[in-house]
Formats: structure tokens, C-alpha cells, sequence
């Protein structure tokens, strides 16, 4: 097992999934420690930044990686375990963006308005303390200044691997390889489980966020620079059809399409096949039963796709761990990794 640090370039950097030669290789067991940049790669610095004015649409969301991973064959699972997300910088950026977001006219949900005033906020970090300072910029007459600070919850708002058929996928699109799916449960302590469609997988990371809320309502999070500490893993064969998830307490699932609804349903379909996987019951059994025990936060209502989690407690059902208890000894070993 080695331990990779890797600190991407300018140069270095990636746009898309899919489409481009990997970075690197490693194998499965190692430790990579990775730098990502911000979506907006650093550019938005002052709350007089404006995005139109410095922001190149086709360079958002810039990836750290790709990554080939030794062994990885159309067919398997790749699993990534975050160890630890650590902001990187002292301040962060998030925007409203002129026809982006989720309570504005967009360019598919087409109305007769003006756009949403474009405006930037820059967020104090305070690392000791693990807060991030929101101060409105607005303000409203006859009150006082609002400030809040609001506690860091570190996550990836992008990982995904290459997708099949040769396609290219720009990195601000979440769907079945991954990518720009937003979850807050993209934390540290999580396991991701991801389908392999190219050989080595071909992973990326990036989008890192400090906190943000489920849906990302104004279309952007709290974005920062982030160092993020992985193991790498893979288990032959069993490849999910779309993103799975586990932590200690949850097994998820997250589907990503437009409209909503069918991000949910791609989603909970997933989660009865898993259901059923690990149970040994019939899909229709499986159905009944995440009815009445699932959870189903909205990740994103603003990228290309929208994305859902469903969400399974894992002490309402017999102890059966799923891809034989491969989180559990993932957590064991991240205890180890400083």
C-alpha cells in the first residue's frame, strides 16, 4: 500500500469525465492525499467579483485526477473511502449567477423575467474554530448588519469515474458514473461505491464545498479549496448501475436526472435492487419495505441533472454487511492514516 500525495498544476487540472489520460496510477489500497481547487478555480476572491465578468463557463469546476487504478475492468466496483476533508484556504466564495439556480428562470425553465441580481459572497473561514462567516450583503433599512457563523461540514460536491461508450461529460453534470452529484453526505467517513465502465476507472474529485445545504438552492455552496485524504479500493465484478454510498449509520443510493421525480425514482429503484442483494427477498418485498423505512434528501434541484439520495437506516434491518463488510474495514484502516 503507498501513500500518494499529488498537488495539481494549472495545467494539470480537467474539465470532463471521460475523454482525457489519466494523471497517474495506483493501486487498490493506497492512500492518496489530493489538493482540488474550487469550481470557480479561485477566480471569485472579493465580494465585488462579478462571475459573468471573470468566469469562463467552460473551465467550472475544475477535477483533480484522473486517476487509473491497476486491476480496475468494466464490470467492477470501484471504492473510494474518504478519510478526511479538510478545508484549505481561509475564505470561500458562493454567487448568485444570472439565469442558474433554483428559484430563477434558467435556461430550461423558461420564463418572462430578469435575471436574479448578480451578486458574490465571500466567507471568513475560521479553521481553529470550524466556522465559516456569513455576513449579508444586502442590507435592509432601519436594521442592523446580519452576520452569522455557521459550522463547517467539509464535502465533495464532485467524484465520479470515466463514463462508458467513449462519452465525455463535462464535470458539471451529475448521472450514473458519478460526477457533480452535490450530496452533503459526501463527507468524510463515507464509502463510495462506484460502477467501473473503462478500464482503470478513471476517477476524478473536485467541487469541494465547507458546508452546504440539501439542494443547493442558489446553485452554489459555500466553494473552497479542499485537501482531501482517500483510500482506493476495488471489488471484481458487482458493479452497482448507479452511485452507492455507506456510512455507519446509512446505506445510500443517489440517482441524477431531470425531472426531480426521476432522480428520486432512479434512486429508490437502485436501493430495492441493493435491498434485495443484501436480504435475499423479492423486488416487490424489497419495494414494500424501503416504503416505509427510506429517506430520500434532495442533493441538487440546479445542474445539468438534478440528484436525489435515498437513504436507509442500517439498525432498522438484520446486521448484513454489504460487499462483505468492505466500509467497515475501511474505517478500521482510516484510523490508522494520519
Amino acid at each position: 500500500m503507498a501513500d500518494i500525495e499529488f498537488r495539481p498544476t494549472a495545467s494539470d487540472y480537467v474539465f470532463t469525465f471521460g475523454g482525457v489520460a489519466p494523471v497517474r496510477k495506483v493501486e487498490p489500497g493506497d492512500v492518496l492525499r489530493l489538493w482540488s481547487e474550487d469550481a470557480f478555480g479561485g477566480v471569485l476572491q472579493r465580494a465585488t467579483d462579478r462571475p459573468t465578468e471573470l468566469l469562463d463557463t467552460r473551465y467550472l469546476n475544475p477535477q483533480t485526477g484522473p486517476f487509473y487504478v491497476e486491476g480496475a475492468e468494466p464490470g467492477d466496483t470501484l471504492v473510494l473511502h474518504i478519510v478526511d476533508l479538510t478545508p484549505a484556504r481561509d475564505w470561500a466564495a458562493s454567487t448568485t449567477i444570472p439565469f442558474f439556480g433554483g428559484l430563477t428562470s434558467t435556461d430550461r425553465t423558461r420564463l418572462l423575467q430578469e435575471p436574479l441580481p448578480e451578486l458574490t459572497w465571500i466567507y471568513q473561514v475560521d479553521r481553529t474554530r470550524n466556522v465559516a462567516l456569513f455576513e449579508a450583503q444586502r442590507p435592509v433599512a432601519g436594521r442592523e448588519p446580519f452576520s452569522v457563523e455557521l459550522p463547517l461540514e467539509p464535502m465533495l460536491g464532485t467524484v465520479g469515474v470515466a463514463p462508458p461508450l467513449r462519452e465525455v461529460r463535462t464535470s458539471l453534470t451529475p448521472d450514473n458514473f458519478g460526477g457533480n452529484m452535490d450530496t452533503p453526505e459526501m463527507r468524510a467517513g463515507v464509502t463510495v461505491y462506484l460502477p467501473v465502465n473503462v478500464p482503470g476507472a478513471l476517477f476524478s474529485i473536485g467541487d469541494g464545498h465547507y458546508r452546504q445545504g440539501e439542494g443547493e438552492s442558489c446553485g452554489t455552496a459555500i466553494e473552497g479549496a479542499m485537501d482531501s485524504t482517500l483510500i482506493v479500493e476495488l471489488i471484481k465484478g458487482r458493479a452497482p448501475a448507479w452511485p452507492r454510498l455507506e456510512n455507519d449509520e446509512f446505506i445510500m443510493t443517489v440517482g441524477s436526472s431531470r425531472p426531480l421525480e426521476d432522480a428520486w425514482r432512479i434512486g429508490q429503484v437502485e436501493m430495492v435492487h441493493w435491498l434485495g442483494e443484501l436480504h435475499g427477498i423479492d423486488h416487490l418485498d424489497a419495494y414494500q419495505l424501503l416504503t416505509q423505512i427510506s429517506l430520500t434528501p434532495i442533493a441538487n434541484v440546479v445542474d445539468a441533472n438534478y440528484s436525489a439520495v435515498t437513504k436507509v437506516r442500517k439498525s432498522l434491518l438484520p446486521e448484513v454487511p454489504a460487499y462483505d463488510a468492505i466500509h467497515r474495514d475501511l474505517r478500521a484502516r482510516a484510523a490508522g492514516v494520519r
